[in-house]
């Protein structure tokens, strides 16, 4: 695998940080597999709506956790131990503990979650705040900054 060296990024950009983060991130994950376990899908399902669905088949609802913080989505699962001893001639269902964690964008917001035949959908909206959208501005002569005062 491939190393870029990120640290120019650093020292020469303010404000970037989290990108640049993410970029490093990514690059880490790339290589040690954990990108497999749980499967899931992330759908577009309107206008800056979203949903992430994961395979968590075999979880039940209380050994499942959603949480966020710092723009981080975080899932994670953790089986009870099996008090049950029990004699397998084959195990192929793997119910091992999973974290997953999905970067969201700024002004990302989870709206709720559901378990639905082994699937854990998330629901995410962009939520986008009045000062950041589009303004239109009409064009009028009522504009006085550009008119010459008399003093």
């Amino acid at each position: 695998m491939a190393t870029i060296d990120l640290s120019p990024l650093y020292r020469s950009s303010i404000g970037f940080d989290r990108m640049a983060r993410l970029l490093d991130a990514a690059m880490r994950s790339e290589g040690n597999g954990a990108g497999g376990y749980p499967p899931y899908n992330i759908e577009v399902i309107g206008e800056n709506r979203y949903a992430i669905t994961l395979a968590v088949a075999g979880f039940a609802e209380d050994e499942l956790s959603i949480e966020v913080e710092n723009g981080v989505l975080k899932v994670q699962g953790r089986k009870a131990d099996e008090t049950e001893e029990r004699q397998y001639l084959h195990k192929g269902i793997g119910f091992r503990n999973f974290e997953r964690k999905f970067n969201l964008a700024d002004h990302v917001e989870v709206k709720g979650a559901k378990m639905e035949n082994g699937l854990l959908t998330i629901g995410l909206e962009k939520i986008i705040p009045e000062a950041a959208k589009p303004k239109k501005i009409s064009i009028g002569n009522s504009l006085n900054l550009l008119e010459k005062s008399e003093a």
